[in-house]
């Protein structure tokens, strides 16, 4: 069942909640919200740090993975089905697959048992994958402007295919930086190792750097491990997390924190 924003205090198509209900609603949405800025004033006020860059996540934060299609994955996952012989079921197979929506090819074929034909075989039609085309996200993305601090975007994969989703979706002007953690290059530093440059780059402490994404085994725990504050966005389909420091449902609700902070 797809669920609203927790700020409109509703489910989508509800339309007989009971005056019972939206007040449980609007009181949960006001807990959630005054930890996360009381968790954020404690910061402020114990260590004097202000939030003043932002690093976010592509795949399911920005726009829906599965916006591009599923035509478009279809030939690298039959290749991977004639090169899979028997090694893992059909089964397992699809469930890789739906994983291929949220996570990199090379993740996924550790944890299924991909065979190194499976994996070569995805890997061969994966790498030359592009967009065509125009892609609409989650239709927030324009909100980020107005969020004060620099504002980086982190995303792991084939570095064409990502490279033309964010053309795709015209976002290169939002940021002071992108980031592609190619995952079929050389020297790959990955997203702990991007955020730790970041950092150093641009003469920013941990503390200041607010990580928004929705995986909670990629930029969420790269950020717990450098100390950063992190945010998991609830984007339909996405489980909630907790690592995460805390979460939102949209970019509207991120801009409306920030302006606690900085």
């Amino acid at each position: 069942m797809r669920r609203g924003p927790t700020r409109a205090g509703r489910a989508d198509g509800d339309n007989q909640r009971t005056p019972m209900a939206d007040r449980d609603s609007r009181s949960h949405h006001r807990r959630g919200y005054r930890t996360a800025i009381a968790i954020v004033g404690v910061m402020t006020a114990k260590n004097r740090i202000m939030i003043c860059a932002f690093i976010f996540d592509l795949d399911n934060c920005l726009a829906a993975a599965c916006e591009v299609g599923e035509d478009l994955y279809e030939p690298a996952f039959e290749a991977i089905r004639r090169a899979n012989r028997g090694v893992i079921s059909s089964t397992v197979l699809n469930s890789a697959f739906e994983d291929m929506w949220r996570y990199p090819l090379d993740w996924v074929a550790a944890r299924y048992g991909f065979s190194q034909e499976m994996l070569e075989a995805g890997w061969e039609i994966f790498s030359k994958l592009d967009v065509k085309g125009k892609l609409h996200g989650y239709g927030d993305a324009p909100i980020l402007s107005e969020l004060d601090g620099k504002r980086f975007l982190v995303t792991s994969g084939f570095r064409r295919l990502q490279e033309s989703k964010i053309a795709a979706l015209n976002l290169t002007h939002l940021f002071t930086g992108i980031y592609v953690d190619a995952i079929d290059e050389a020297n790959r530093l990955g997203k702990l190792g991007i955020f730790a440059h970041i950092l150093e780059a641009h003469g920013l402490t941990a503390a200041e750097v607010l990580v928004v994404g929705d995986n909670a085994d990629s930029e969420i725990a790269a950020g717990n491990r450098l100390g950063m504050p992190t945010a998991q966005i609830l984007r339909p389909g996405v489980l909630h997390a907790t690592n995460a420091t805390f979460h939102i449902h949209s970019l509207n609700e991120l801009k409306d924190l920030a302006a606690h902070w900085c």
